[in-house]
């Protein structure tokens, strides 16, 4: 499935944002191998460049530091035709999500509440931009409403396997 021109320039990008847990890379992965790019994961690049696992650097920082930090690495991506797996509190940072509108449409993957936390609970280490005291259900609540205020387009997640999802995303490409 060739992209449509307007929504993925040959040059393009297609960035996926979402919660923690929504399945951001294994679905860009897959999606990646759809349109033959190459995939990017920008948590891999942030704990590439401080050398260490993703919560110790949200632990280290904290918050408001960390999102400072994620933002200065996604406004310094100078890539081509690639599917970006962003952070999931990539959000935050208004100057973030112009630079990833600026490479091509960005995908939301929107996965009910229930799901994140049951997989954010089987992998409790992973990184996560969070406050003191401030839950997964209210980061949920927080995030959703600007998850949907940048998306280009929402892909509905949940259980299926990430094909599936990589494929909806695909065909909405394709489509004038």
């Amino acid at each position: 499935m060739i992209p449509h021109p307007d929504k993925a320039p040959r040059t393009g990008c297609i960035s996926i944002i979402g919660m923690a847990a929504a399945g951001k890379t294994t679905i860009g992965r897959e999606l990646a191998i759809l349109l033959d790019c190459p995939q990017l994961d920008t948590d891999h690049l942030i704990e590439a460049t401080y050398g260490t696992r993703l919560q110790t650097v949200c632990s280290v920082l904290g918050k408001d530091a960390f999102l400072d930090i994620e933002a200065l690495i996604i406004g310094s991506l100078r890539v081509n035709r690639t599917v970006i797996s962003t952070g999931g509190s990539v959000v935050y940072r208004p100057e973030s999500m112009a630079h990833l509108r600026a490479l091509g449409p960005i995908i939301y993957i929107a996965v009910p509440l229930p799901i994140i936390q049951e997989r954010i609970s089987r992998k409790p280490d992973r990184g996560l931009a969070i406050n003191p005291g401030q839950t997964v259900e209210d980061l949920f609540l927080e995030r959703k409403r600007l998850y949907e205020t940048f998306a280009t387009h929402t892909i509905e997640g949940g259980e299926a396997p990430p094909t599936v999802y990589a494929a909806r995303i695909a065909d909405w490409l394709s489509q004038p």
